[in-house]
């Protein structure tokens, strides 16, 4: 029996694949949990059409975060930290404090997109990449530096 996968099955195949099984296989365990359907005349439409939605989606996407990693290219963010009397930092800047540093300048950047090898523990400037889907990688500047306090009169 052909069926159109509607999820990745890693010993089967990727999603929108048509893989020709075993009509039990089909009809008792793929098609009953939603991860296949029978691979009929307008169900072969339909996976034409999700095909180039999914292009397109795809295409937006690739476009969308290829703008933001031409315009983080090369950024200096400023991160200022509460430091101790021989200079050193009293926390260590880690992935998310840059995240939510690039967030309020106005760039949607996870956590988990930020790449470095432990956090940051010195003042000065560090080097950062940042990886956004589709393999595009940026590299930006993070810049550690003494938090000033306002004086209470």
């Amino acid at each position: 029996m052909k069926v159109i996968l509607l999820q990745d099955i890693e010993s089967l195949g990727k999603k929108y694949e048509v893989k020709g099984v075993k009509d039990g296989y089909a009809k008792n365990f793929l098609i009953p949990r939603f991860l296949a359907k029978p691979a009929t005349k307008k169900a072969l439409i339909w996976l034409e059409i999700q095909k180039e939605i999914e292009t397109k989606k795809a295409e937006e996407d690739l476009k969308k975060f290829q703008e933001m990693a031409s315009s983080l290219e090369g950024q200096e963010i400023v991160i200022p930290v509460k430091i101790g009397e021989k200079e050193q930092l009293f926390e260590s800047v880690g992935a998310q404090r840059i995240s939510e540093r690039l967030k309020e300048l106005g760039f949607n950047v996870e956590k988990n997109q930020i790449n470095f090898d432990e956090p940051i523990r010195e003042l000065g400037e560090h080097k950062v990449i940042i990886s956004f889907p589709h393999k595009l990688e940026v590299e930006i500047t993070v810049i550690v530096t003494e938090e000033i306090e306002e004086k209470k009169k």
